[in-house]
């Protein structure tokens, strides 16, 4: 007797698969979904008979892979795109990005901007980003309305700026934020800007509330030789060594652009399971160097990809990250087999889901996670012929090839084209916001 089909919401048929929990790709196969869950992965003709889907979205050309993860964003700085390159980085923010944001920064900045970061990462299939900036309500009511995945920093600082007034009041107005929430696809995470801006008794506390709240810690750290300088000349020790100190070094540190590392640093973190958000555009165009991505790899680091702020990249732009990461770490070890795409794909979407404590929900695409699943179609005459697939993903793909996204089940991206009511022309309020930006550069120039 013939089993009756399973009733569920679609099938998903593709002629590939990249599940990023084997370098295998699976060929002909299809992705069952119900009630925003992926139920199975099957041989396309075997899911026909199992499963009875309310729509069937056949694939033919493309490879599906997970939603892909930015691990470290400032979204609302989208709006301060290209408002100040080719500078080194703290020319770039003192003199640059800390003055606009001083005369710009409020909620509906935080919001517009975000919403234009959502509307960026969903066309490039990213589905989760990992976020640090000022008004993080803000920025949770953008994500929503784009149904994105978000883990929010409560970002710290010890000075004033439009947000808080010292650290204790960053910390306060980020956790009511926090409490505030209600989407269960945001998050939060404690975000001390860096160890040149955040004081010992602040890290102290930080470290004290990631324990007691079981939150992620998100700090930028060794982005450059001055600040590793900085910390000699004021602390004694290099920055990791005094976050570890002060307890901050454990698998819910992650650590942004780690460019400069010592041996015994990478044995540190390795040792601490520790997480690093690497950053390779933003790291090569402020000039802040190369980070050791295949030695931290190798020693066993969980290292995921990130964008940075669009005003230090100017992209949001995974797929452009994860062909550099894999270019740089190439050239960098003069050994081609470095970071083969299989992993490089982990990175972008795995690695990142574990650094936010996620990777029971998504990163991965296996029957009781959360349908998070991007279409990239690799069938136009730019990508023939096609060899591997895995491959074309790393090294011949673009944004430009994704197709489709889905988030918990529901289509954001159908045929390149976002599917959302409150996607509403963001025109009139960004030429606003670069108005007003264009004022604030030229009283700065001439002040």
């Amino acid at each position: 007797m013939t089993p009756t089909p399973q009733n569920i919401d679609f099938l998903l048929e593709a002629r590939w698969i990249a599940t990023a929990e084997q370098d295998d790709v699976l060929k002909n196969h299809a992705i069952a979904v119900d009630a925003g869950k992926i139920l199975a992965i099957l041989p396309i003709s075997e899911a026909r008979e199992a499963f009875q889907a309310r729509e069937k979205i056949q694939l033919d050309e493309h490879l599906l892979i997970p939603g892909l993860i930015n691990l470290h964003s400032h979204a609302a700085m989208n709006l301060l795109r290209g408002i100040a390159d080719d500078l080194p980085l703290m020319d770039w923010l003192q003199n640059h990005i800390w003055p606009a944001e001083g005369a710009l920064v409020a909620h509906d900045f935080v919001r517009d901007g975000t919403r234009l970061a959502c509307h960026e990462m969903l066309h490039g299939g990213i589905t989760c980003f990992n976020d640090m900036y000022f008004f993080p309500e803000a920025a949770a009511q953008a994500a929503s309305e784009f149904g994105l995945r978000a883990t929010l920093g409560m970002t710290t600082l010890e000075f004033p700026t439009r947000y808080a007034n010292d650290a204790d009041d960053y910390l306060r107005q980020g956790l009511a934020a926090r409490d505030s929430n209600s989407n269960p696809r945001l998050n939060f995470a404690l975000a001390p800007h860096a160890p040149y801006t955040v004081s010992d008794r602040t890290f102290t506390r930080i470290a004290t509330l990631a324990e007691q709240l079981n939150l992620p810690i998100h700090c930028h750290i060794h982005e450059t030789r001055a600040e590793i300088e900085q910390s000699i000349s004021e602390h004694g020790v290099r920055p990791l060594e005094r976050l570890h100190r002060l307890g901050l070094i454990d698998p819910d540190f992650i650590g942004v652009h780690a460019v400069h590392l010592s041996d015994e640093e990478i044995a540190l973190l390795a040792e601490q399971n520790a997480n690093i958000a690497h950053c390779p555009t933003s790291n090569l165009k402020l000039g802040s160097g190369i980070a050791r991505i295949a030695d931290l790899l190798a020693a066993g680091v969980n290292v995921g990809l990130g964008t940075d702020g669009a005003a230090s990249n100017n992209r949001l732009d995974l797929f452009q990250e994860m062909r550099l990461a894999a270019l740089l770490a190439k050239g960098h070890g003069e050994n081609a087999s470095l970071l083969p795409a299989a992993q490089i794909l982990r990175m972008a979407t795995l690695n990142g889901a574990r650094a936010l404590g996620l990777e029971q929900i998504t990163g991965s695409l296996a029957p009781g996670k959360a349908a998070d699943i991007v279409a990239v179609h690799l069938g136009g005459l730019e990508c023939q012929p096609c060899y591997d697939p895995l491959s074309h993903l790393i090294y011949v793909a673009g944004r430009e090839q994704v197709t489709h996204v889905w988030i918990d089940g529901m289509c954001r991206i159908y045929n390149k084209t976002l599917q959302a009511p409150h996607a509403i022309s963001l025109e009139a309020s960004l030429a606003l916001w670069q108005n007003r930006a264009q004022v604030c550069a030229r009283g700065h120039e001439t002040s």
